[in-house]
């Protein structure tokens, strides 16, 4: 693909890797932010990234890869050579490789992410766990199991339970029958079944068992956190998603979050994170445990989260943190979002329809009535008709999606 001439006068170019809904809002925020276009590379050019004026689509096959991902990511440098290059991930996987790979890279790119050593502590989840427990956060009862005592392992809570993979990157690398992102058992024969459709696949690591934590999708929480370079905590900004994706492969994914504040929390997230040594984007899932009142966090992501222009959307604009703080070098005070915002993915009808929680569903229909919402795909500045047909279709698609998948349980059947 020959260079784009018009990304050469920016005063910098984001290259993004991944081509989901999350490397489309961060272009869009890029955008909104500087009026400047970003490079996506990705192994296929999803519907969210497709059709657009703002960003440069490369695509490269295994790029997930190690042996495709540095050639690639070369390549683009060698292309782009006379411009700032500022490289970021929009997935686990390449969130992985590009912390792996930062002595070589930082040779062409600002790379604003933490180095492998600290990785190595905190991307396996029984790590996290320890992490959590020295700094006094709550974490769902778990256990860890392998595949050499899976089929003796007596679980030491009651059911249900939910059961993940300890890797993910590796788990997404596999493929098995009935594969989901996280699977629930509700009694020893079902969670026996699980276990040997995932170990009769390539995948070989450890499996996390937790207690399912009781309460519908509405008793999530999200934070989306940006570390500067000094080691200092710039932006948190906490989500309260009303609505989950409840496909195989999407469950856990939010499909709808309102924007809410709780300093406490905030103030704990951002202790740990400072005194680790922790820099750049940081993501948060966890759950508010209705019997205790309690927190209960489930994993960090080193990277912004899939879901993460609510952030942007609410006032904040995530993307210019990190820019304003690596290519700009302005200085940057600590804020804590407080902006009431709803960001969604999916139609208004099926928000509706599927959230259980009648408070939530109230505070996000008066959002909608003051026009405090945001869909990200639906960006007016880069909206065309080929573009907005995909995405109609895309997100009508939904309507099937949630019919044949959904229960009140909040679990994905």
């Amino acid at each position: 693909m020959k260079r784009d001439e018009e990304a050469m006068n920016q005063p910098f170019l984001p290259v993004l890797c991944g081509s989901d809904m999350n490397a489309y809002g961060m272009a869009r925020a890029f955008h909104e932010a500087y009026g400047i276009k970003s490079i996506v590379v990705g192994r296929s050019h999803l519907t969210a990234t497709q059709d657009s004026k703002i960003i440069i689509f490369e695509q490269v096959d295994n790029f997930n890869k190690q042996e495709a991902f540095l050639p690639a990511l070369e390549n683009i440098a060698e292309k782009y050579k006379d411009i700032k290059l500022l490289l970021l991930a929009c997935g686990d996987d390449y969130a992985k490789l590009i912390i792996k790979n930062k002595p070589e890279l930082q040779k062409h790119f600002i790379v604003p992410y933490i180095d492998e050593s600290l990785m190595d502590q905190i991307l396996l989840k029984e790590n996290f766990y320890k992490m959590c427990d020295k700094y006094g956060f709550k974490y769902p009862k778990t256990t860890i199991i392998s595949y050499e005592n899976y089929k003796e392992f007596e679980i030491p809570f009651d059911y249900p339970i939910i059961i993940k993979a300890s890797n993910s990157v590796a788990y997404w690398a596999c493929s098995f029958p009935g594969k989901k992102k996280v699977f629930v058992a509700h009694d020893e024969k079902e969670k026996n079944a699980i276990l040997d459709a995932i170990y009769s696949s390539t995948y070989k690591d450890h499996l996390i068992i937790q207690e399912f934590i009781p309460g519908d999708d509405s008793y999530m929480r999200v934070l989306n956190a940006y570390v500067g370079k000094d080691g200092k905590v710039k932006l948190m900004c906490l989500g309260n998603p009303i609505l989950e994706e409840h496909s195989p492969e999407g469950i856990g994914s939010y499909a709808a979050i309102i924007t809410t504040y709780d300093k406490e929390l905030m103030d704990r997230v951002r202790h740990f994170l400072e005194d680790i040594g922790y820099t750049g984007f940081a993501n948060f899932d966890m759950k508010l445990d209705p019997r205790t009142g309690e927190y209960n966090l489930f994993e960090i992501n080193l990277r912004n989260g899939r879901s993460s222009y609510f952030v942007t959307a609410a006032g904040y604009n995530l993307m210019k943190y990190v820019a304003d703080d690596h290519v700009f070098n302005i200085k940057q005070e600590l804020t804590y979002a407080d902006n009431k915002h709803l960001w969604l993915v999916i139609p208004k009808g099926v928000l509706f329809k599927y959230t259980t929680n009648e408070k939530l569903k109230i505070e996000a229909k008066k959002l909608i009535r003051e026009g405090k919402w945001t869909n990200s795909l639906y960006y007016s500045y880069d909206m065309n008709a080929k573009r907005w047909l995909k995405l109609t279709l895309n997100k009508l698609n939904y309507y099937r999606k949630y019919k044949k998948y959904f229960n009140k349980k909040g679990l994905a059947e």
